[in-house]
């Protein structure tokens, strides 16, 4: 049986989102306003929180993870 923690994301402290396409190139999108448009809970891939040292998240989806 495996157990997955997920630790939720204090999206007020994130500035940017980094999704990392899976053939290598990647966007930021600034988090600004759109906070609650995005819920990278319910995507499939791992997640860098950075946002406690710089204010950014990398997301890497199932496949490029």
């Amino acid at each position: 049986m495996k157990f997955f923690f997920c630790r939720p994301i204090d999206f007020s402290k994130v500035d940017t989102l980094v999704y990392h396409l899976p053939d290598g190139p990647s966007f930021a999108v600034q988090m600004e306003g759109i906070e609650d448009l995005i819920d990278i809970d319910m995507e499939m891939g791992d997640v860098c929180d950075t946002s406690d040292i710089d204010g950014v998240v990398h997301f890497f989806p199932k496949g490029n993870a």
